[in-house]
């Protein structure tokens, strides 16, 4: 069965990167480097890719130059037990970013990525829909997410 890999187009950054979320995520590495040649569209000898995984999940960054960067459209949600992990990641990736709404970011890179609790996805999926929907307007007036206003606003506790 044929897997799917993400690669990320970089404008010179992609080891960087690599090296970067391999040291946030756990279960990580870099699994190879490939570099121009003579004759290739970028300097010869430069790093052209590099393999890597977070926890298990494998990516490829590519330094293809300035012609693409990254915009929301596509971003990558990190699914959180609680909320150390949310403060971890959320800490780690805006680190030299832009913090965002909803839970979203842009690290120093520019790549999008979700900051998400796992229990966020119970609560808007949650059969009472004034609950639901409680908790889905408190998550729309936060930038990193705070499970425990998220449960306050869903079971209408004051703060």
């Amino acid at each position: 069965m044929p897997k799917t890999v993400p690669c990320l187009w970089f404008n010179g950054q992609a080891e960087q990167a690599a090296a970067h979320y391999t040291a946030i995520f756990p279960h990580s590495e870099v699994l190879g480097v490939t570099r121009y040649g003579r004759g290739a569209p970028g300097p010869e000898g430069s790093v052209m890719t590099v393999s890597f995984s977070l926890d298990g999940q494998r990516f490829v960054g590519l330094n293809g130059g300035p012609q693409f960067t990254f915009t929301e459209a596509i971003s990558f949600q990190v699914l959180c037990a609680d909320q150390d992990e949310i403060d971890y990641y959320w800490g780690r990736l805006s680190e030299a970013g832009q913090e965002g709404p909803c839970g979203w970011l842009k690290d120093r890179f520019g790549v999008s990525w979700q900051v998400v609790p796992t229990v966020l996805l119970e609560l808007v999926n949650d059969p009472d829909a004034g609950r639901a929907q409680r908790a889905t307007q408190a998550m729309l007036n936060m930038g990193k997410i705070e499970i425990t206003e998220l449960l306050r606003a869903a079971d209408q506790i004051p703060a």
